[in-house]
């Protein structure tokens, strides 16, 4: 503890058994009374429960699960910054090469970012894969039409009409500033290209 009574460096904290749930330990690093970094979680006896990740004292990173098995459930998460709730995400223009670069708010402090996967508890074998992106959950078969749109086929020399793969968010921007003089956007972007 530092002389504000912020926890600092590296803990190790026990949580004994209550109410019928199993206590555990875990081991890791506190910046101003935040976690950050690895996280280990064991239970009493010394088997793996959990590593995660943290920063900003919110998971950050991967987070693997465990039974006696082995692997259960891994995850992938995204903390955002407290003092700034905003995040800066690249949206491509399907009819040109143009990458836009957008500002938008992030609601909760750690959102599902990145491949999560299930594992079956007893036999350790993949179950399920899900991706997710800034806490949505990408689904799959959008996934495959909007690249099957986007090749060609040598049958037929007619491409799919890219007006109507862009999100509905893009298509007002774009309708709203049509005809507008191009103006220089401030979009939250730090540092080179």
């Amino acid at each position: 503890m530092d002389k504000n009574d912020l926890k600092q460096g590296k803990w190790i904290s026990k949580i004994e058994p209550l109410r019928g749930e199993p206590g555990y330990q875990e081991i890791g690093s506190y910046k101003d009374n935040r976690k950050t970094g690895e996280w280990e979680t064991f239970t009493l006896i010394g088997d793996p429960i959990s590593v995660e990740h943290y920063r900003w004292g919110f998971k950050d990173g991967p987070s693997v699960y465990y039974n006696l098995n082995g692997i259960v459930r891994e995850e992938s998460w995204k903390a955002i910054d407290p003092k700034n709730p905003y995040d800066t995400v690249d949206v491509p223009d399907l009819k040109t090469d143009t990458v836009y670069r957008r500002v938008v708010k992030v609601e909760s402090s750690t959102i599902k970012q990145g491949t999560w996967k299930y594992y079956d508890p007893q036999s350790g074998r993949l179950m399920k894969t899900e991706e997710y992106v800034l806490d949505q959950l990408v689904d799959p078969t959008k996934k495959l039409a909007l690249t099957a749109l986007n090749t060609t086929d040598s049958t037929t020399t007619k491409k799919a009409d890219p007006s109507k793969l862009k999100p509905a968010e893009v298509l007002q921007y774009e309708k709203k500033n049509e005809g507008k003089k191009k103006i220089k956007v401030r979009d939250g972007a730090t540092g080179g290209n």
